[in-house]
């Protein structure tokens, strides 16, 4: 199985819910996680991360992913891949009662690969923007 295959599996599986149980097979063990939003500051594993996304699809059961683009970098062991995340927050959690307000926000993922495996991931996403549209902020 490429590089590409594992990685789209991953994305697929974290983007959808899955948390680190459905994840965790495409990673290693202890795989770092690295995000410059506030909202994800104290996230440092993607075992984290994953069940953070999990958590997101509560407040935002109609969650879902529109890919834009996905890359191999196999000089550099990377797969990149760009989407918007659509959903509507009528569901409970987040900061307070569900706002009804939906969100499009565009980020990546850009995962390293050690081996076969993903041994640290970054995302790249303006938080601050989506938690306006969901009127969190």
């Amino acid at each position: 199985m490429t590089l590409e295959h594992k990685a789209r599996e991953f994305f697929e599986a974290c983007e959808t819910g899955g948390g680190w149980e459905a994840c965790k097979s495409y990673c290693h063990d202890g795989a770092s996680f690295a995000c410059q939003a506030d909202a994800l500051a104290d996230v440092t594993t993607l075992a984290d991360y994953a069940e953070w996304m999990k958590g997101m699809l509560g407040p935002i059961p109609d969650g879902r992913y529109e890919l834009t683009a996905f890359a191999t970098d196999a000089d550099r062991a990377t797969v990149i891949a760009s989407a918007v995340f659509h959903g509507t927050q009528t569901g409970a959690g987040g900061p307070g009662e569900p706002t009804g307000k939906p969100v499009a926000t565009d980020y990546a993922y850009v995962m390293r690969f050690d081996g076969d495996r993903i041994a640290h991931m970054t995302k790249i996403w303006n938080d601050a923007q989506a938690l306006r549209q969901l009127g969190w902020a």
